[in-house]
């Protein structure tokens, strides 16, 4: 099975948020809500200190909490691709999905009574065009592509200290940081 990832160039990132706005509004997420958040990470002890900035939604993973844990069915794991989408219509809101996800990713809406969660931008995807957070990052910190061809770059990681370990979920999302902010 085709499993299209995000590549993230954390060297490349100034933190201006550009791909937070530009999701946000495309998916119309209303008050504060966000489905891609730049955070910033600082690494390293005094005097070899330094802070990376790393942009981040949905994983995609291979093994995602929320498709398995939703009881309303919600979650699907698109077989063409790998792309998790949330169908909001089956949503019930009660937030499992929120509370399994390791990353965060699905983040409950108050005003609806449902969660929303990063989708990739699939109806840009099947029109041939790129995710908004990619095509909006004037850095182009953020790629999409196949994750075999993705994870055999050199220098990429998936296990970074600041994250949950891979294991659980093994997300289909790849980092380009540098060596001291990977786990060891």
């Amino acid at each position: 099975m085709r499993q299209i990832a995000f590549f993230v160039d954390a060297t490349k990132c100034i933190n201006c948020k550009t791909c937070e706005i530009a999701c946000k509004d495309f998916q119309r997420v209303p008050g504060s809500g966000r489905m891609r958040r730049v955070r910033t990470f600082e690494v390293g002890e005094f005097p070899s200190v330094f802070v990376y900035n790393l942009s981040m939604s949905c994983n995609h993973c291979e093994a995602p909490q929320c498709v398995k844990q939703c009881p309303a069915g919600a979650y699907t794991k698109r077989a063409s691709d790998g792309i998790v989408v949330h169908d909001r219509e089956s949503c019930i809101g009660c937030r499992y999905c929120t509370w399994v996800c390791p990353y965060g990713a699905p983040q409950y809406d108050p005003v609806e009574g449902r969660v929303r969660k990063c989708n990739l931008c699939v109806e840009e995807l099947d029109r041939g065009n790129s995710p908004v957070c990619v095509t909006s990052c004037p850095m182009r910190a953020i790629e999409i592509g196949d994750l075999d061809e993705i994870a055999a770059r050199p220098g990429v990681a998936v296990a970074l200290r600041d994250l949950p370990s891979p294991e659980i979920t093994r997300p289909a999302c790849r980092y380009k940081v540098r060596k001291e902010a990977t786990r060891a």
